[in-house]
C-alpha cells in the first residue's frame, strides 16, 4: 500500500487531509510542489490544478472531502463520517459549510496582508521542497504575487467581505458548541476537523508543522486578536485531537 499526499504546506485543506491521515495512523508519503510550478504537475496527475491530491495504488482522489469520504471508505478505523445517516448527513453539512464559508474567505483575507511580507510567507511555500526553491521563489515573487492576488480575488470590497463571512462563520460556530464539545453527536468528526484545520491559521497550532511566526503582521494581527474568544473552541480540538 503507498499512499502519497500532493500538497502546499501552508494550506489548511491540505492540513486537513494530513489530520485525517493521522487520525487514522496510517502512514504516508508528502510530496510538496512549489506554488506556481505545481500547476502543469497537479493537472497532468488530477485533471485539476488545485491540491490536496491523494494517490493511492495508483487511485488519485482530489479535494480534502473528497479524500476524507475516500479514507473512511478504503481504511473505516478511526472513521470521521458518522454511521448513522442523521448524523452522518450533518457532519457533511458542517464539512461543506466551513470549505466554503471559511476555506477560500479566510484564505483570501490573509493573504492580503500575508503577501505584503514575502520573509514570511516564502518559507511556508518552500517548506520540504527542492533546495532551490527558496531562490526560485524570491526571484519570482513580485510575478507570483500578481497571480495569486488575481486567482483568489484579493481585492477590495472582497477583501473586507471575506472578512466578514470568516466573522459570521465564527459566531455561527461559537453558537453550535457553545453547550457541547463537538459539532455533531458525541465525538469528533469531519465537522469538527474541517473547522479546527481551516481556521488553525488564525491560532497558529504547533501541530500544523510550520515555523509560525511570533505574530502576523498588522491590520492581520489585530483582527485575529479580537477573534479569540472564538477560536478557544477549535484550538482546544487540536490539542486533544492533534
Amino acid at each position: 500500500m503507498t499512499l502519497t499526499l500532493h500538497q502546499f504546506p501552508i494550506s489548511h485543506y491540505c492540513e486537513k487531509v494530513r489530520w485525517a491521515l493521522d487520525h487514522k495512523g496510517l502512514d504516508y508519503r508528502i510530496k510538496n510542489h512549489l506554488p506556481g510550478l505545481h500547476l502543469r504537475k497537479i493537472s497532468k496527475l488530477a485533471g485539476q490544478s488545485s491540491v490536496p491530491v491523494l494517490v493511492h495504488d495508483g487511485r488519485v482522489v482530489q479535494g480534502s472531502a473528497a479524500i476524507i469520504s475516500y479514507l473512511d471508505e478504503r481504511f473505516p478505523q478511526h472513521s470521521l463520517t458518522p454511521a448513522e445517516p442523521a448524523l452522518r448527513d450533518e457532519a457533511l453539512r458542517w464539512e461543506a459549510f466551513c470549505d466554503e464559508q471559511i476555506g477560500p474567505h479566510l484564505r483570501r483575507y490573509c493573504y492580503d496582508t500575508l503577501l505584503h511580507h514575502p520573509d514570511i510567507v516564502i518559507p511556508f511555500f518552500a517548506k520540504g521542497g527542492p533546495l532551490w526553491g527558496s531562490w526560485f521563489l524570491r526571484a519570482v515573487f513580485p510575478k507570483l504575487q500578481g497571480i495569486m492576488r488575481k486567482a483568489m480575488v484579493i481585492r477590495e470590497p472582497e477583501v473586507t467581505q471575506s472578512r466578514e463571512r470568516v466573522e459570521q462563520a465564527l459566531r455561527e460556530l461559537d453558537e453550535a458548541t457553545r453547550d457541547r464539545e463537538y459539532l455533531v453527536g458525541e465525538c469528533f468528526t469531519r465537522a469538527d476537523l474541517a473547522a479546527a484545520s481551516l481556521l488553525a491559521p488564525l491560532f497558529m497550532p504547533p501541530e500544523y508543522g510550520l515555523a509560525w511566526p511570533a505574530q502576523m503582521p498588522e491590520p492581520l494581527q489585530g483582527w485575529v486578536d479580537s477573534q479569540q474568544p472564538r477560536l478557544a473552541w477549535p484550538s482546544g480540538l487540536y490539542r486533544r485531537h492533534r
